[in-house]
């Protein structure tokens, strides 16, 4: 698969709600109904080639400032304990396998890990909530997803 070069649009809403101009190609894989990128699905290596391990980026504000204040609250240990590891491991196999299937260039150095390149247990839920709401079965995510408010979501694209 050729990873599609994001529109004006995308890149301007993208400096808009990170800061700063993206690093590598993207997609939204999750929309806001008034068109706001809520998740992006990254390419897995940056313009440079640089491996970029996040595969799904929860760009929207709300969700990350939201997430931020359950990670805040000890969220990433709460959420870890109530799951079977079995089930996170399972998840990040699947967010490589994504990635991986996504990678043009097999010469360049390999993104590595899971869920925003951890290869074991939790880090970030951000990263389970993107992937969660990208359509990947992540139970964190979907842990997640019930104690944030999602608002009106429009799913833009199948990503399995």
């Amino acid at each position: 698969m050729t990873f599609p070069e994001p529109s004006a649009a995308d890149r301007e809403a993208f400096l808009r709600l990170v800061g700063r101009p993206a690093s590598g190609r993207f997609r939204v894989v999750v929309r806001r109904r008034d068109g706001a990128p809520v998740v992006i699905e990254n390419a897995p290596h940056l313009d440079d080639g640089t491996p970029m391990p996040t595969l799904y980026w929860l760009v929207d504000p709300s969700l990350r400032e939201q997430v931020s204040r359950i990670e805040s609250l000890g969220g990433v240990r709460r959420v870890e304990a109530e799951l079977d590891p079995e089930l996170i491991r399972v998840a990040h196999q699947a967010y490589e396998r994504r990635r991986d299937a996504l990678i043009e260039d097999p010469e360049l150095p390999r993104p590595s890990g899971g869920v925003g390149g951890t290869r074991m247990g939790l880090k970030c839920l951000h990263a389970h909530l993107a992937a969660h709401l990208a359509g990947l079965e992540d139970p964190a995510g979907a842990l997640v997803a019930t104690e944030v408010d999602l608002g009106v979501l429009l799913r833009v694209d199948e990503v399995a």
